[in-house]
């Protein structure tokens, strides 16, 4: 009687999870069939999920109706760079909340965490007038060097996380061998936390590759906007060209979806560490 309960349970489960991804990936379906057809198709209705004349043309037209590769050379700079910010500065402080013993090292924790309760709207305003005062209007800093300012309040979490679950014989062994902090941390430690380095750098890489309110507020030349703002350019007074911008939008989705299915292992590890 058990195992058909459990076997019902089970089939249950999965036929929900199937209807959840169907429901999830069905704007993703129809964007990539809405790519391959014709504008009129694209607006007709009822919505149609099926193409009879494919158009792959309009992947070509993507590129050429804007300057599509800027687009996604820009975006890469900012998450790139940013992305590097976020692992170099954030380590470092993830390190010393973790293996450092200092006073009000638990207030500082505290902190850190309530940090990540403030709307990051609330910010805005301070932040928009700091970097006009700094002159860095129009250009990549204020998309930057933020990440390189200690990475983010919940990539300090991760890693401080991820190092504490490190045994610290690693540390006493390198100190033993006359390795100073510095290269206990950098040549000990951060090679161990390999899984939460490669998570960090994904998620803050997802996360500037797909930012668009940050760059709506600070830039203001064609020519430097990320891929998250040129997508918005195929909207123009003359209408949408919404097939374009359905093939643009899978190009632009292309490398973050790919640079998940090849770190996912990664990420599900530093999140079993961090619970």
């Amino acid at each position: 009687m058990n195992s058909k309960y459990d076997a019902m349970r089970s089939n249950i489960l999965q036929l929900t999870l199937l209807a959840i991804c169907a429901v999830v990936l069905l704007p993703l379906f129809w964007a990539g069939v809405s790519s391959l057809q014709p504008l009129d198709e694209v607006y007709a209705f009822p919505p149609r999920f099926s193409v009879k004349h494919a158009q792959w043309s309009n992947y070509s037209k993507a590129f050429t109706q804007l300057p599509m590769l800027r687009f996604l050379g820009n975006s890469f700079v900012i998450a790139s760079t940013s992305a590097l910010g976020a692992i170099a500065t954030a380590s470092m402080a993830g390190f010393a909340l973790a293996r450092f013993q200092f006073a009000g090292r638990r207030l500082a924790f505290g902190l850190l965490i309530a940090s990540m309760l403030i709307p990051s709207y609330v910010l805005l305003v301070p932040r928009y007038m700091l970097c006009d005062a700094l002159g860095w209007m129009d250009t990549y800093k204020p998309l930057i060097v933020p990440a390189w300012l200690g990475g983010g309040a919940f990539n300090i979490f991760l890693f401080r996380q991820y190092f504490r679950k490190i045994p610290r014989e690693y540390d006493d062994a390198a100190v033993l061998d006359g390795a100073s902090t510095w290269q206990t941390f950098r040549f000990v430690i951060l090679p161990i936390a390999k899984p939460v380095v490669i998570t960090v750098g994904l998620l803050s890489f997802i996360y500037h590759w797909q930012d668009f309110l940050d760059p709506l507020i600070y830039l203001s030349d064609f020519e430097t906007f990320p891929v998250s703002l040129g997508l918005r350019m195929y909207q123009s007074m003359a209408g949408t060209w919404a097939n374009l911008l359905m093939a643009a939008s899978l190009i632009a989705l292309l490398p973050v979806a790919i640079l998940f299915f090849v770190c996912q292992r990664y990420v599900f590890r530093t999140l079993q560490a961090a619970g």
